[in-house]
């Protein structure tokens, strides 16, 4: 089983600590519903045996103190509470299980403030990180060696997550199931907390990230006019006179940077926005092949099964919100 460990510091806040060990616990309940075995081992886990919150009107018991945590797989720190360099201080006996946990492997995800205490362990300098719109400058006054990514909902880098204010970082808890389980769950789980799934202020292609974490400038304004236009007829032509470079060396440049050529970046783009149209609407597949630019019903039917692995009418009746909803178990 994959051991999620989520931390309680002192002064955090509680619906960071419950809202993850809730969803854990219900996507074990969801795959259990699926005839298949629960997969995570959630504990709560901290310096002391008991943390008290709000001013000791709540008090959180630990599952386990973090000197019994040999290793694990996953590390949540929840929000902080209250000023951020008072609340780093408080906690810094966690840093070093902290660093020790990634080090052995261990993925690390801060919600919201909670990235001013991820931050405090040099695990993110001259990486990414998202974090409270409303405390980005004192953020970054306190951690200018981390790249702050100004409204991003969830940052990823090496293992290491962070997501944007308050209550956005579901979209990251809903990633992380996605990730260790598979989309269907991640969709199943989404609607039963009445999440939007694949919210993001930054980039509506969260999964295309890793393609852009190259330094072509070039490329990168091509993938993201492709992003924004992807219900028009797009040619190699247009995106290499939009970027002023020569065809041939745009296409070399192009799937040097990304791994694809236009054309299957171009492809992959559409169909994702396709697959989420049958998640999350009721349209029929004729309105979403024209939403996304196409025209020819058996191109855009051979292609959609050449990249998911289903027909468009499968993914539908797979993924569509009447079926999920149905398949939600009533486990409270």
């Amino acid at each position: 089983m994959k051991k999620v460990s989520i931390l309680v510091p002192e002064s955090c806040v509680m619906q960071a600590v419950a809202d993850p060990n809730y969803l854990f616990n219900a996507v074990n309940q969801f795959l259990i519903s699926m005839g298949k075995p629960a997969l995570f081992k959630v504990q709560l886990v901290g310096a002391s045996k008991e943390i008290q919150l709000l001013g000791g009107q709540f008090t959180v018991h630990t599952d386990q103190l973090i000197s019994e945590i040999e290793k694990t797989d996953l590390v949540f720190i929840p929000a902080l509470l209250g000023n951020m360099e008072d609340a780093v201080e408080q906690n810094k006996e966690l840093v070093p299980w902290i660093v020790k946990q990634y080090q052995q492997g261990a993925e690390i995800a801060s919600l919201c403030v909670g990235a001013f205490l991820l931050a405090s362990t040099g695990l993110l300098n001259g990486k990414k990180c998202s974090t409270h719109w409303s405390f980005s400058h004192e953020f970054q006054q306190m951690y200018p060696e981390v790249e702050l990514v100004d409204g991003s909902i969830v940052t990823e880098e090496n293992g290491i997550y962070s997501s944007g204010g308050a209550n956005s970082y579901w979209n990251l808890l809903l990633h992380l199931v996605e990730k260790y389980t598979n989309r269907e769950t991640a969709i199943l789980a989404s609607k039963y907390f009445a999440i939007d799934i694949d919210r993001t202020t930054q980039a509506s292609f969260a999964m295309f990230k890793g393609q852009k974490d190259h330094n072509d400038e070039e490329i990168v304004k091509a993938q993201e006019f492709i992003e924004k236009n992807y219900h028009e007829k797009i040619s190699v032509d247009e995106l290499a006179n939009l970027v002023a470079v020569g065809r041939r060396t745009f296409e070399r440049r192009f799937k040097k940077a990304t791994n694809n050529t236009v054309i299957e970046y171009i492809q992959r783009i559409k169909i994702e926005v396709a697959k989420r149209s049958f998640e999350n609407s009721r349209k029929n597949i004729s309105e979403v092949m024209y939403d996304v630019g196409y025209t020819d019903t058996k191109s855009f039917r051979s292609l959609f099964k050449k990249i998911t692995g289903l027909t468009p009418i499968e993914y539908r009746n797979k993924y569509k919100r009447t079926q999920i909803e149905e398949m939600i178990p009533n486990f409270g």
